[in-house]
C-alpha cells in the first residue's frame, strides 16, 4: 500500500472505530439498565422469592432511572475515555513513560544503545521523517513499540533484550517496522484505540470497585445481608465491563493483525534484506521470554507491540499479532522451521556491525546524470533530474534502500563538530543559530549581540565555535541537522524551548527579510517540537475535498520564484505545476517577505484529504523540475514543504 493509500485506510478506520465504539457504548446502555432493573425489583421482592418475575421486574422500573442510567453509563465511558485521551494527548511519550521506559540521550556513550540510535537516525533521515527520541524499556523480552499521533511526536522504544540479543541487521528491520506504523498513521490509530478501550473497560473497573466496597462493609456489619443487592450490582457491572473489553479487544486484534503483515513488508522493503526483520522474529521464538512484557500497562497496548505482549488465549482469537510461523514465512518462504536461540551480542563493534556500503539503484521512473551540472544562477550545484513528477510523488513516505544509503551519506558526510552539536541540548541551539546567520559582517553582528543579552551563557562562544563548520553546508545538511537535533531540543525545559525559539524567530527577522529557506528551517522545528511542548493537535482530512485553488496558487508560486530562475522561467515553472494540477491562475511574482500568504496557504492545505494530496506534490514537483534540473536549494525546499504538508519526501533524489 502506497503511503497516501495508507493514510487514508488508517483514517477510514478510525471512522469505523467510532462506529464500533458507538455500537458498543449502546449495548453497555442497554445491559445497565437491564441489570439494574433486575437488581431494583430483587431488592423490593427478595422477601418473597416466588414473586421474582425478570420481565415485571425490568417493566417495573421507573421510566426516569432508565434515562438517568443511559446518561450515567454515557457519561461514565465518555469521562474515563476522555481521561485516557488527555493522557495520550502528550504523544509518544505518554506511552513510552507509562510503560517504564527510559529515554536514551542523544549522547550516550553505551555501545549498544549508541548502536541504536544510529539505527533510528539513518532510517528516519531516509523516510525524510523527523528523527524520533529512542526510549529503553528494562524488560529481557525482545520487543519494540512506536506511538505517537504524528510522526512530529512519535517515540521510538526497544526493550534491553532487543538491544542483548539482535544484531545491526536485526535492529534495521524491526526499527523500520515501527517506522512504517508512523509513517502509515497505524501510531495515531493506537492511541485512539486505547482511549477507547478504556472507556468500554471502566464499566468494570466500577463493579470492581464496588463488590469490593460493600465486601468491606459486608464485613464490619458482621454478616449482615444489607449489602446483597449492591453486591449483585457490583458483580453484574463487572461481567458487563468485561464482556464490552471481551469485544473490544475482538476488534483491536482484527485491526492489528493485518497491520503487522504490511508492516513486516515494508520493512523487507526499506532494507532489502528478508534476512533482518525475520532473524528477528527467529529469535523471539528461541528465546525464553519470547516478546512477553512483565509491565501491567502493556496489556491496554499489546496491539503496539513488535511481537505479541501476553500469551494467546481463546486459540488466538484475541491475539494482537499473527502467529511468528506465519509472520516468518511472509519474509521467508523458504524457512526450515527452526527458532534461534539467541547470545548476547558482542559489545565491540564487529566488521559486520557497520552499516553496508552498497550499490543502490534510483527509484524507479527517475534516473540521475552522471555529473553535476554548472552552478546555475542562485550559486548552488545542480543535479540533472530525468524524472516525472509521478515518480517523484511516489517517493512520499517511501521506505526504500536508496533512501537509506543516502542517509548514511549524508550523515557520514556532515562535520564532526556539527554532526556532535546536533546530538547535545545545549550545543543543538548553538547550532540552529548558526545555521541562520546573515553572510552580511553588519547583520551578523547584530545578532551576535542579540544572543549575548537574550542567550544562556555560553551559547554565543559555542555558536561561534561550529561557525566555520556550519558555513561550509549546503541547504541539504542543513535540513538533516534539523531533523537529527529534533530529540536533543525536546530535552529543553519549557522555559529554554520558548526562549530558544524567541531568539531563533528574532535572529532570521533581523535583517528585516526572510529567505525562503530559513522560512522552512523554522516552521520545520515549530511543527516537530511545539507538539512536545504543548497539547499536540491530532490533524484530520478536510472528507473528500482536494486542495484550494488559491492555496495551490500561493505555493506553486513560491516555489517557481526560487531556483534564481529569471521572470519567463519562473511563470513556466507555475504553469507546469498548475498544469498538474489541471487549475489555471495568474502566477504571482510579487515577494512575500513575511511569509505569512504562503503561511496561510500550507494552514489550509495540509487540511486536504489523503487521497488528494498526490496530485499537490506532483505540482510541486513538477515546479522545481521544470527545467530539467533539481539544485540542491530546490530540492531540500521541495523536501521541506512537503513536510510541512505532512508528506516526509526522502532525500535521495535531490542530492547532487
Amino acid at each position: 500500500m502506497d503511503f497516501f493509500g495508507a493514510q487514508d485506510d488508517a483514517r477510514r478506520k478510525t471512522w469505523r472505530l467510532a462506529l464500533l465504539f458507538g455500537a458498543a457504548v449502546l449495548s453497555l446502555v442497554v445491559l445497565t439498565n437491564l441489570l439494574v432493573a433486575l437488581v431494583y425489583g430483587w431488592a423490593a421482592n427478595h422477601t418473597r422469592p416466588a414473586a421474582f418475575d425478570p420481565v415485571a421486574m425490568v417493566a417495573a422500573l421507573p421510566a426516569e432511572y432508565w434515562a438517568w442510567i443511559s446518561l450515567g453509563v454515557v457519561g461514565v465511558v465518555a469521562m474515563a475515555s476522555g481521561y485516557k485521551y488527555l493522557m495520550m494527548r502528550r504523544g509518544g511519550r505518554a506511552v513510552a513513560e507509562a510503560l517504564g521506559g527510559r529515554l536514551i540521550p542523544p549522547s550516550t556513550t553505551d555501545f549498544r544503545e549508541r548502536r541504536l540510535l544510529n539505527v533510528v537516525e539513518e532510517m528516519a533521515i531516509a523516510s525524510g521523517m523527523p528523527v524520533p527520541p529512542v526510549y529503553v524499556v528494562e524488560e529481557p523480552s525482545i520487543n519494540a513499540f512506536a506511538a505517537g499521533h504524528s510522526p512530529d511526536d512519535a517515540v521510538i522504544g526497544v526493550n534491553r533484550g532487543t538491544l542483548e540479543h539482535l544484531n545491526r541487521d536485526e535492529l534495521q528491520g524491526v526499527i523500520g517496522h515501527e517506522l512504517s506504523h508512523v509513517l502509515n498513521g497505524d501510531s495515531r490509530l493506537n492511541l485512539r484505540l486505547i482511549a477507547v478501550l478504556h472507556g468500554i473497560l471502566f464499566i468494570g473497573v466500577l463493579g470492581r470497585g464496588l463488590l469490593y466496597g460493600v465486601g468491606r462493609g459486608s464485613r464490619r456489619r458482621s454478616g449482615s445481608s444489607g449489602g446483597a443487592p449492591a453486591l449483585a450490582l457490583g458483580l453484574g457491572l463487572l461481567v458487563i465491563g468485561y464482556a464490552g473489553t471481551f469485544f473490544g479487544n475482538l476488534i483491536k486484534a482484527a485491526v492489528s493483525r493485518q497491520r503487522e503483515y504490511l508492516a513486516d513488508a515494508a520493512a523487507v522493503q526499506f532494507t532489502r534484506n528478508p534476512a533482518g526483520i525475520a532473524g528477528a522474529l527467529k529469535k523471539i521464538g528461541g528465546l525464553g521470554s519470547g516478546s512477553r512484557m512483565r509491565t501491567a500497562a502493556a496489556g491496554e497496548m499489546s496491539h503496539i507491540f513488535f511481537g505479541a505482549a501476553g500469551r494467546m488465549t481463546l486459540g488466538g482469537l484475541l491475539a494482537t499479532h499473527p502467529p511468528l510461523e506465519k509472520r516468518i514465512r511472509a519474509v521467508d518462504p523458504h524457512w526450515n522451521g527452526e527458532f534461534v536461540v539467541p547470545a548476547a551480542t558482542p559489545e565491540p563493534a564487529a566488521a559486520s556491525e557497520a552499516a553496508p556500503e552498497a550499490a543502490h539503484a534510483a527509484p524507479e521512473g527517475v534516473a540521475f546524470a552522471a555529473a553535476p551540472l554548472p552552478s546555475g544562477t542562485d550559486g548552488a550545484s545542480a543535479l540533472e533530474v530525468h524524472a516525472t513528477p509521478e515518480a517523484l510523488a511516489a517517493t512520499v513516505g517511501r521506505l526504500d534502500d536508496r533512501g537509506l544509503a543516502e542517509a548514511t551519506r549524508l550523515i557520514a558526510g556532515l562535520p564532526a563538530a556539527v554532526h556532535d552539536a546536533a546530538h547535545d541540548p545545549f550545543s543543538a541551539r548553538a547550532l540552529m543559530y548558526a545555521l541562520v546567520l546573515d553572510d552580511s559582517e553588519d547583520s551578523r553582528k547584530s545578532q551576535l549581540e542579540h544572543l549575548a543579552r537574550h542567550a544562556e551563557a555560553g551559547l554565543p562562544e559555542t555558536l561561534k565555535r561550529l561557525l566555520p563548520a556550519a558555513a561550509s553546508l549546503d541547504e541539504q545538511q542543513r535540513l538533516t541537522l534539523v531533523e537529527m537535533a529534533g530529540p536533543a531540543l525536546k530535552q529543553l525545559s519549557s522555559r529554554q524551548y520558548r526562549t530558544f525559539m524567541d531568539n531563533l524567530a528574532a535572529l532570521i527577522t533581523a535583517d528585516q527579510r526572510i529567505e525562503l529557506m530559513e522560512w522552512v528551517l523554522h516552521r520545520l522545528l515549530v511543527k516537530e517540537l511545539a507538539p512536545h511542548f504543548g497539547a499536540p493537535k491530532i490533524r484530520r482530512g478536510a472528507s473528500g475535498h482536494g486542495p484550494d485553488p488559491d492555496c495551490v496558487r500561493v505555493l506553486l508560486s513560491a516555489l517557481a520564484r526560487e531556483g534564481g530562475r529569471t521572470p519567463d522561467e519562473a511563470e513556466a515553472a507555475f504553469r507546469a505545476g498548475m498544469a498538474h494540477m489541471g487549475l489555471e491562475g495568474e502566477f504571482d511574482p510579487r515577494p512575500d517577505p513575511d511569509f505569512r500568504r504562503l503561511n496561510d496557504a500550507l494552514r489550509a492545505l495540509r487540511k486536504t484529504a489523503p487521497l488528494k494530496k498526490p496530485r499537490l506534490i506532483k505540482a510541486c514537483a513538477a515546479a522545481v523540475t521544470a527545467d530539467g534540473r533539481v539544485s540542491v536549494r530546490e530540492g531540500a525546499l521541495l523536501q521541506g514543504i512537503a513536510a510541512a504538508l505532512d508528506c516526509p519526501l526522502p532525500p535521495a533524489i535531490y542530492r547532487a
